[in-house]
């Protein structure tokens, strides 16, 4: 059953960065539900079903609020993540954001193909988490890819989960750092392949 306490939203549009106004604002938003727990203080539990179901349940409201935060403007990143409090295990971060948690967010943006960055730790109240965007439709999109810090003060309490999506419209502030391709990568990883 759910249990949420608190959903916090989390709204940064970045207007200069070093000096420089970005041709266009960066707009970084966060939703996140601190709720129960039901694994808290059970060790090591195998069928993590009720996580995972949870967080689809939640997801697709947090997904419905950092939405309409944007407002018309369109994602281009996405990120999730969950800090676990101190009574549950590790691997509870994983199953609340790595099972189910992105079929609610490509519902709510109607697509979003590519592989949805997560992050996962456990922590005491007051714990920040950075939340990680990828490209929405190339996770090869290099200016796409952020980083946003989120903390609750009283959150997550020892048999809480704390549990966040997010979507990036815009691109990273006055992002130019030009990578490699995904051919040439692809070329490099071949090339450092043993030889039989």
């Amino acid at each position: 059953m759910m249990q949420i306490r608190q959903i916090y939203l989390f709204d940064q549009e970045i207007r200069s960065e070093a000096g420089r106004t970005p041709a266009s604002p960066t707009r970084r938003v966060a939703a996140a539900a601190v709720f129960k727990n039901p694994l808290a203080g059970k060790g090591a539990v195998d069928d993590l079903t009720e996580l995972s179901d949870l967080s689809l349940e939640i997801g697709g409201i947090l997904t419905a609020r950092a939405l309409t935060a944007l407002g018309p403007l369109k994602p281009r990143g996405f990120g999730k993540v969950a800090l676990v409090g101190t009574g549950g295990d590790l691997e509870h971060g994983p199953c609340v954001i790595h099972v189910r948690l992105g079929l609610a967010m490509r519902r709510g943006i109607q697509g979003g193909p590519a592989l949805i960055p997560g992050n996962a730790k456990i922590g005491a109240p007051g714990t920040s988490i950075d939340i990680i965007f990828g490209g929405l439709h190339d996770e090869w999109d290099l200016d796409a890819m952020d980083t946003m810090p989120i903390g609750i003060p009283d959150a997550p309490r020892h048999d809480e989960i704390l549990l966040a999506v997010a979507f990036l419209a815009g691109t990273r502030p006055n992002a130019r750092t030009r990578g490699a391709s995904r051919e040439a990568v692809a070329k490099l990883v071949a090339d450092m392949k043993p030889t039989a």
